[in-house]
């Protein structure tokens, strides 16, 4: 059915990773808003972090009661306990309902530090400068080739493919339109394709002020075309206000790229949704 791509929202996170709303409060207001289907997706314990991913105490509390907001909403919201699983990570995440596999840091070859790729512009910097000999674009192949290393693990959803861009609005760090940004990109989407992956059309780049476009960008989505991809739009919601954020942006953009349906996960699985 047309425009049931508006009724789940999978890429969710709360309090208990780096979202600002509780489990509870994001479940209630998904089901006001008369979504179907409502997919939390923690960040997964990942050891070079401190900052946004769940500890491990917080993982085993965030699945007791993402179990309890199941039984609470049967027959009326289907509740999915999902994860965001980093390439870094030492979770398990086949023991989710599904997970969406990311890439968020770069490992230094000189210095051996990971690196968020995403948050603090001083982080990038120093990434391209200490480790990368100044050359931003050595940074985004190092960073494709973890998302290709992603790929490999064959997760439910490949998530926001391009995040590399976020804090590079102008190309402050990096020209998005090198050749060999693209063919970093391309190569990582060739491992994606090769491995089954449902690519997200991430909106949170908009919300969250960043960027004036979505993960992926235009060209990624052209290519991930050519290769017959699959995808699905998320919000990657940070807060209950973003659970379903640009979707009906996302989807113009996807048609007029000449895609005619996206996938939508459900407890039963992806359903395709016609445009």
């Amino acid at each position: 059915m047309a425009d049931e791509y508006k009724l789940s929202s999978v890429h969710v996170h709360s309090k208990l990773c780096d979202g600002k709303n509780t489990l509870d409060e994001l479940a209630v207001t998904a089901w006001r808003a008369g979504l179907k289907t409502l997919g939390f997706s923690g960040h997964s314990h990942t050891p070079c972090d401190i900052e946004y991913c769940m500890t491990q105490s917080r993982t085993a509390l965030y699945k007791a009661q993402v179990a309890k907001l199941k039984e609470r909403y049967a027959g009326k919201l289907d509740i999915l306990c999902g994860l965001e699983w980093d390439l870094f990570s030492d979770d398990d995440p086949t023991a989710y309902d599904y997970f969406i596999g990311s890439a968020h840091y770069v490992q230094g070859p000189k210095t051996g530090r990971y690196y968020e790729i995403d948050w603090r512009e001083a982080d990038l910097a120093a990434c391209i400068q200490d480790d990368f000999d100044g050359d931003g674009l050595a940074v985004v192949e190092a960073y494709f080739d973890n998302v290709r290393r992603v790929a490999e693990h064959k997760p439910t959803i490949l998530g926001h493919f391009d995040l590399i861009k976020k804090i590079n609005k102008g190309n402050k760090f990096f020209d998005e339109n090198s050749p060999r940004y693209m063919a970093a990109a391309r190569t990582a989407l060739e491992a994606a394709a090769a491995n089954g992956c449902v690519l997200e059309v991430n909106t949170s780049s908009v919300y969250r002020g960043y960027r004036d476009d979505f993960f992926p960008g235009e060209a990624i989505l052209r290519a991930w075309k050519e290769l017959g991809g699959e995808v699905i739009i998320t919000a990657d919601a940070h807060d209950a206000k973003a659970l379903t954020f640009g979707y009906d942006e996302a989807a113009a953009q996807l048609k007029a790229l000449g895609y005619d349906h996206v996938q939508v996960l459900g407890k039963d699985g992806f359903v395709p949704c016609a445009l």
